[in-house]
């Protein structure tokens, strides 16, 4: 009975006409930089924090999360039509969502990214109403070995996750990590591998190496062929929405993609990132129904479930902010800061001392969730039309844009040489048939996997047996280990080889 009643009281703050409004910018703005590749919702909310002063608190809050979880929207549409991961999380959508595309199947591919997005916020948002006290128990349970044990997990995941042969997934894991050390020593403070080059004691920014590895490799590797051979898929677009087939394959893999979204949102480090690796690993496991389109060729569950689940961990990443005062991951961190800009302290008091805040944002959720599939459904029709731009106009506006990004987040020219020499090892990549996917995962869990593993260290006194005497530790990496035995096994492997047999 409480739960109704504080949800009556935040809808009865969110449904405000200011609130609204707020609720309306910060979708709308949400779904444009998801869209526009390079300028995430971090460098946005950045932005937008000094503007917060002068508003209210919760409409402040609202119109930030909205930025978040709107984003996350956004992230899937440039994934789909031109193979460029708007957001972190998009990342595993590029991998069956540019080959509908490709089929001309776009349409469907972007109605099961909006709809699988909005019932996995719904859901999202109502477990973070119902559950928000018993779940951060869970989250208190998890010390930097167990976060280091889940990451090692998350890798074996993109091993098995990747197409092709498990050497090249490895390899380009590997290659992820390196790339993830580059910059500054945590513990020491002291650059390392930066080659005394000053822009590089910051580390590689993921939007550089996401936009040249998936953006400008693409097209790199589109103009090295004739202009008859290049995959310019626009006039073969059939049909919006997706058929009654996709909806039977469509339905149990969102619900599968929600449920892991909402548990991994919780956690720490990079929720909805992980959470759409994990749901895509996950659907990789389930069998495939007689005459279903393999993984990596355009499967419509390798597109809803991991965008289920981002948008799941998205909404699910707020409670261990509002519950404990902890952030999840750096946009959340960003939210502590609007909080403290307006006096408030975020942690277990903020939902005792200030109900209207803590309520009228989990309502506005739900309510922007819903207004983000009006957004989005009725504008699916304008990004096909995108696709019926000539390559020769297409290719130059998506260079620029991702130039643009890029610049915006740092204001330096050197992130655009680097966006051109990762565009060529993209084209590198492509042709030797390497999945960058797990590079790009390696890379973001790289310098987490690192902290974690010398913070576990430290207060075990360089005991190395931590990691296997703390039973959710050993379980989490038990698992791991099987994964990789079951990956590894003559006939797992031959069928792993069948599936991703290329074309």
């Amino acid at each position: 009975m409480d739960l109704i009643n504080n949800l009556a009281l935040g809808f009865g703050v969110a449904f405000t006409p200011i609130n609204l409004m707020y609720a309306f910018v910060g979708c709308l703005l949400g779904t444009l930089i998801g869209v526009l590749p390079g300028i995430g919702p971090l460098a946005t909310i950045a932005m937008l924090l000094p503007a917060t002063y002068a508003l209210p608190p919760v409409s402040a809050l609202i119109m930030l999360a909205g930025i978040y979880y709107g984003a996350q929207y956004g992230g899937s549409t440039t994934a789909i039509l031109v193979n460029l991961p708007g957001e972190s999380s998009s990342v595993v959508t590029v991998i069956d969502g540019y080959q509908m595309a490709r089929n001309g199947r776009a349409g469907p591919a972007l109605a099961a990214a909006g709809l699988g997005s909005f019932f996995a916020g719904c859901v999202g948002t109502l477990i973070l109403a119902a559950f928000a006290a018993p779940l951060t128990e869970l989250a208190f349970k998890f010390g930097p070995a167990e976060y280091f044990s889940l990451m090692i997990l998350g890798l074996i995941g993109a091993v098995v996750l990747a197409s092709g042969s498990l050497l090249k997934a490895i390899a380009m894991i590997v290659l992820g990590l390196l790339l993830g050390m580059v910059g500054t020593d945590v513990n020491s403070g002291v650059p390392r591998f930066s080659f005394d080059i000053p822009e590089l004691t910051d580390g590689i920014g993921f939007i550089v190496i996401a936009m040249g590895v998936f953006g400008y490799g693409e097209i790199i590797s589109n103009l090295s062929k004739h202009e008859s051979e290049r995959e310019v898929f626009t006039a073969n677009v059939t049909g919006l929405m997706p058929t009654k087939e996709d909806f039977k394959n469509m339905i149990p893999a969102v619900l599968r993609g929600t449920a892991l979204g909402s548990l991994l949102g919780i956690l720490p480090g990079g929720g909805a990132v992980m959470a759409s690796f994990a749901a895509y690993t996950l659907e990789k496991k389930t069998k495939l129904k007689p005459g279903e389109v393999p993984f990596g060729k355009g499967n419509i569950r390798g597109v809803a479930s991991p965008e289920a689940a981002n948008n799941a961990g998205s909404q699910t990443s707020f409670i261990p902010l509002l519950t404990l005062g902890i952030p999840p991951n750096a946009v959340m961190a960003l939210m502590v800061g609007a909080m403290t800009i307006h006096n408030i302290q975020p942690g277990p008091q903020v939902m005792t001392s200030n109900p209207e805040l803590f309520w009228g944002l989990i309502a506005s959720m739900w309510i922007g969730n819903l207004m983000l599939v009006i957004l989005n459904l009725p504008l699916i029709g304008i990004w096909i039309k995108l696709l019926s731009v000539p390559y020769r106009w297409l290719f130059p506006a998506i260079v620029l844009f991702c130039a643009v990004g890029v610049y915006s987040t740092n204001n330096n020219t050197f992130d655009i040489w680097m966006v051109a020499i990762f565009g060529v090892i993209g084209y590198a990549f492509i042709k030797l048939g390497a999945e960058p996917a797990p590079l790009l995962l390696g890379f973001i869990l790289g310098p987490m996997m690192e902290e974690y593993l010398r913070r576990a260290l430290l207060l075990s006194r360089g005991d190395w047996t931590v990691f296997v005497t703390r039973p959710l530790s050993a379980s989490l990496l038990a698992m791991a280990v099987l994964l990789l035995i079951v990956v590894l096994m003559p006939s797992v492997k031959a069928k792993r080889e069948e599936a991703f047999v290329e074309d």
